[in-house]
């Protein structure tokens, strides 16, 4: 029988279709964001250059928007159930570390943003509007920014890395519902039964 939340009503068994889109839209942004990051610095200084960072500004700024509506979403929907047999240890490393993955992918554009406004450039969302300054000209800031731009990129690797093993760990040793339950269920799909160390326990 699922636990039910602070409302009474029952809690589902897995993340919604909404929660399974924005949760893979954001992989692939992420995903795209970092290889066009670490291969536009390389570039030539060519208008395909500045064709590129401005095409990686305008899409972080897309993911802070996918971002915020993922967390306003995350408040109105119901979470899962936990999965059944998951140690009390495990739940708690896992809420760290959704809460550090928010942190960070708030962070990253809103670096970038900051970045961008202290160092005077023009941020423009994919040639559409002008974006404010969130900051005047400042060196410093602009310094700072950035490396909290370059260093929270590869804390974002290493958690995404965590998120997705532990994941691929859940699937493939527990061999419970973790990973199934932020894919579609297929027609006629069945949830796997519960590992038999915990059937005896």
């Amino acid at each position: 029988m699922n636990p039910k939340d602070s409302t009474g009503k029952r809690r589902p068994d897995r993340w919604s279709p909404v929660s399974q889109l924005l949760h893979w839209a954001t992989l692939a942004l992420i995903v795209w964001l970092a290889w066009r990051g670490l291969t536009m610095v390389d570039m030539p200084n060519t208008p395909a250059k500045i064709n590129a960072y401005a095409l990686h500004k305008s899409l972080g700024l897309t993911l802070l928007a996918l971002v915020v509506v993922r967390l306003a979403w995350r408040l109105l929907a119901r979470a899962p159930r936990p999965v059944t047999g998951t140690p009390a240890w495990q739940e708690r490393i896992a809420s760290l570390t959704h809460v550090g993955l928010y942190v960070l992918l708030l962070a990253m554009p809103l670096s970038g943003w900051l970045f961008n406004s202290a160092s005077g450039y023009p941020l423009q969302w994919f040639k559409q509007f002008n974006l404010p300054a969130i900051a005047g000209r400042d060196t410093a800031l602009a310094e700072l920014a950035v490396n909290v731009h370059r260093w929270g990129f590869w804390l974002l690797v290493l958690l995404v890395a965590l998120h997705a093993g532990a994941a691929l760990y859940h699937h493939f040793v527990q061999r419970d519902d973790t990973l199934l339950r932020m894919l579609p269920r297929a027609p006629g799909g069945k949830q796997r039964p519960a590992p038999t160390s915990d059937l005896n326990n």
